[in-house]
């Protein structure tokens, strides 16, 4: 039996892959998610009501300035975070993508906990197995990068203190800080 955060998730999706939507959104989300961030003190984003959200906190690319952007995550199983450079199905990548990929190091912001992260393009053979796991959380997300007629940029996100190796090692299934277990879903 579905739970409430599934059926609303199914009611709410479709309405985000409508042109309206993604024609308001990046301009009216982010003022409504630093209004609610500065109201709660950091505490509360709008986004993560649905799905499980983060402040990503990148070194700009060209201007090495501290950057924050709010961002849907998906956990991967294994403490880590699975991101993806959506932008609305804009036809071009969003700054934070470009800002990772020259300086992968960054951190992240998630439930009032703050961790050191570095971020890896998902490799184009896990891909597939990448977007399923983003689209098991949020139904026709992939359908964005359909519309953006571009290929949507995919990172993970490592927590530093695991160890460095293959997107399938490190911590042990359920263990990391950024797990579904940790999420109300």
């Amino acid at each position: 039996m579905p739970t409430v955060l599934q059926l609303t998730r199914s009611i709410v999706a479709p309405i985000t892959r409508t042109r309206l939507f993604r024609r308001i959104a990046p301009i009216v989300l982010p003022t409504v998610e630093a209004v609610l961030g500065a109201l709660s003190g950091g505490r509360l984003q709008l986004a993560s009501l649905l799905v499980p959200s983060l402040v990503l906190h990148t070194v700009g690319a060209r201007t090495g300035m501290t950057r924050d952007v709010h961002l849907m995550y998906t956990p991967d199983g294994r403490g880590r975070a699975i991101i993806a450079g959506t932008s609305f199905a804009r036809d071009r990548h969003p700054g934070w993508t470009y800002n990772l990929l020259a300086n992968p190091d960054a951190s992240i912001t998630v439930r009032d906990r703050t961790l050191l992260v570095h971020a890896s393009p998902i490799p184009a053979t896990e891909r597939d197995a990448a977007w399923a796991r983003i689209e098991a959380q949020w139904p026709g997300y992939r359908g964005y990068e359909r519309d953006s007629g571009r290929i949507v940029r995919l990172f993970l996100l490592r927590p530093v203190a695991e160890p460095a190796g293959p997107h399938d090692g490190g911590v042990a299934a359920g263990d990391g800080p950024l797990d579904a277990s940790s999420d109300r879903d």
